[in-house]
């Protein structure tokens, strides 16, 4: 670039990890992590608690949204970023070995949840426009139409629930 020589440039963003996932890979990961941890829409399924764990349970929703109950990318778009955001908490927050996530479909709503044996609830903070960390509960707040925490025996269930329009 002319009166920049010297300067380092940019690199263009190239290979795997800036390219997204066409939807036929989508649905193969989303399909292998159904095999191989179950169907949280038919039971409760149970994730390790690690941060790898966020990436499955979002290919377990999405898949679960879109090919099991056959709503649209948008709803799956949502829920998908709602389930990373409880699970997100439930392997930061917790102290737990593993967590469960379970997905319902009733009539005009959706309700995902994610149990975990910490009795300790989520608190929605106060969220500042520069702030980095701490709007996950803040996003689940605003994206859907109702959301909260059961206490257990053992732990609670976190979960959020969505309107959506049945087919």
């Amino acid at each position: 670039m002319a009166g920049l020589e010297g300067v380092e440039q940019p690199r263009p963003q190239g290979g795997a990890a800036a390219v997204r996932p066409t939807a036929a890979l989508e649905d193969e990961q989303g399909l292998g992590a159904v095999e191989e941890y179950g169907n949280p829409a038919e039971a409760e399924v149970t994730l390790p608690s690690m941060p790898v764990s966020a990436g499955t349970a979002r290919r377990l929703a999405q898949y679960v949204v879109i090919r099991f109950w056959g709503f649209s990318p948008q709803v799956a778009e949502h829920t998908v970023l709602l389930v990373s955001e409880l699970v997100g908490n439930a392997v930061r927050h917790t102290g737990a070995r593993s967590f469960g996530l379970r997905m319902v479909r009733r009539r005009g709503w959706i309700r995902v949840e994610v149990r975990d044996p910490s009795r300790g609830l989520p608190c929605l903070m106060p969220v500042q426009e520069l702030d980095t960390t701490g709007r996950g509960l803040f996003l689940v707040d605003k994206l859907s139409d109702r959301w909260g925490a059961d206490l257990l025996p053992r732990g609670k269930i976190t979960w959020f629930e969505m309107r959506v329009a049945d087919r």
